[in-house]
């Protein structure tokens, strides 16, 4: 697609540059994150006389209080934070991060397309395992926790995203996710739905993941290859093929690639099972089922995979 370069001007730009080289300079240093992500916050929301009038002892509203304290993430939680597998000491600074990205989006900045890119280039570089160069991440982008997200350069991700890296997720260089679509790297037992399994979800340089698509958990979709629109994808999309429908299936190889990709098959092949990560649970773990159902099958009826 052919687009335009667009510029802020000079004295925004600077205005910019410096509010950003700020907090990158805050979050590479030793200071506490809980404090960086709070003061951030505060001034991008407009709220440091409150804030200050707060500390100092004055009086302020019941909602007042609930609004100043949810500018610190140690006030916060988040529905990552209940799962069991995960680990703690990684997850704690991915928290804060992850709530400064998210209360970043709800300020009206995040529309500024110049500011908000660099911004979260930024922080991505914090956050993720690995971010590349020249990312453009759009608004709404959300993780399950970020520290087991790997993005290549040049990529983008388009507004409304999921990113679910339970597991693990791997998208390669000049990637393009669109709108609304939702990468998974966990899956439920179709039984016990408390018990997740995770797996490393794959996708590849140059695939496109279009508007509204799902792509399951330890899917690869290939180099160079499409997933269309409202595609459901259960199992790997070839290199250069182009897969759509729900479940999805390759119907075609990009023109031009014949001679380099597989030939179009039936269904696609789920190799989920080759990626499945493996993960311990604490042996003093507290853990509780928010379902409570109980799960015994009907007298003369066997349960799913028994013997």
């Amino acid at each position: 697609m052919t687009k335009r370069h667009v510029s802020l001007p000079a004295e925004a730009d600077e205005g910019v540059t410096a509010f950003i080289e700020q907090v990158d300079d805050r979050l590479s240093s030793d200071e506490d994150t809980c404090e960086v992500v709070r003061d951030t916050l505060v001034d991008l929301f407009g709220d440091r006389d409150a804030y200050e009038r707060w500390q100092a002892g004055g009086d302020v509203t019941p909602a007042e209080r609930v609004r100043l304290q949810g500018y610190d993430p140690c006030n916060a939680t988040l529905e990552s934070e209940y799962y069991a597998e995960k680990d703690e000491e990684t997850y704690t600074r991915s928290k804060h991060l992850q709530w400064l990205w998210r209360q970043f989006d709800a300020t009206p900045m995040a529309d500024n397309i110049a500011f908000a890119l660099r911004f979260r280039q930024m922080l991505a570089n914090h956050l993720f395992a690995d971010a590349g160069d020249d990312l453009r991440l759009f608004k709404g982008i959300t993780f399950t926790y970020g520290h087991n997200i790997e993005i290549g350069d040049n990529t983008v991700v388009h507004d409304d995203v999921h990113l679910d890296d339970r597991g693990k997720l791997t998208i390669g260089d000049r990637v393009s996710i669109s709108d609304s679509a939702h990468l998974y790297s966990h899956d439920h037992d179709i039984v016990d739905q408390t018990h997740v399994d995770n797996y490393h979800t794959i996708v590849d340089d140059d695939a496109r993941v279009t508007y509204d698509s799902m792509v399951s958990a330890g899917c690869r979709v290939g180099k160079n290859a499409v997933v269309g629109a409202k595609a459901t994808v259960q199992g790997d999309v070839p290199d250069h093929h182009i897969a759509v429908g729900s479940p999805a299936r390759s119907i075609r190889v990009k023109p031009g690639w014949e001679s380099v990709a597989d030939p179009v098959e039936d269904k696609l092949t789920n190799r989920a099972d080759e990626r499945a990560i493996e993960f311990d649970l604490p042996d003093d773990l507290d853990v509780f089922d928010e379902f409570q159902r109980d799960l015994t099958p009907p007298d003369g009826v066997d349960a799913p995979g028994a013997e």
